[in-house]
């Protein structure tokens, strides 16, 4: 009986282990529905974190945040963080922030599992019915 709480307990350990938001992720255009980049989340100070680690789309792996402001203005997109300081509340990620590379604007954001594989990543100005909602999938 007791190695069967044993395993039960380590399966039940690893399921939930898998399911958490740390790790990699393709991003998908909105317009065309192709992987645009892979973006690596992971936990600092309790927090979560989010930065560009591959750009995927042809011809624009050396592209610079031309639109952003302040210390990002010109930096280059690889590399740079775009997901600050989520914290865990319930079953999501919220009270941090989303940068646009696109557009250089940074928005209000929360991200959720959705499933083992796959991230709700919604950005929002002022509260979250006023935003947009990409869906990321984990990379392999």
């Amino acid at each position: 009986m007791k190695k069967l709480f044993t395993l039960i307990f380590l399966v039940s350990t690893s399921v939930m282990l898998s399911q958490d938001v740390v790790g990699k992720w393709k991003t998908i255009d909105d317009k065309t529905g192709d992987t645009k980049s892979i973006v690596e989340i992971y936990k600092e100070d309790g927090k979560i974190y989010g930065k560009v680690a591959e750009i995927l789309v042809e011809g624009r792996q050396d592209a610079v945040c031309k639109e952003c402001e302040g210390k990002d203005k010109d930096k280059p997109i690889k590399g740079l963080l775009i997901i600050r300081g989520l914290e865990k509340d319930g079953d999501e990620y919220n009270s941090g922030k989303i940068l646009d590379p696109e557009n250089g604007k940074l928005y209000k954001c929360y991200i959720e599992l959705e499933e083992e594989d796959k991230l709700k990543v919604r950005g929002y100005i002022g509260f979250s019915l006023i935003g947009r909602t990409q869906y990321w999938y984990r990379a392999k």
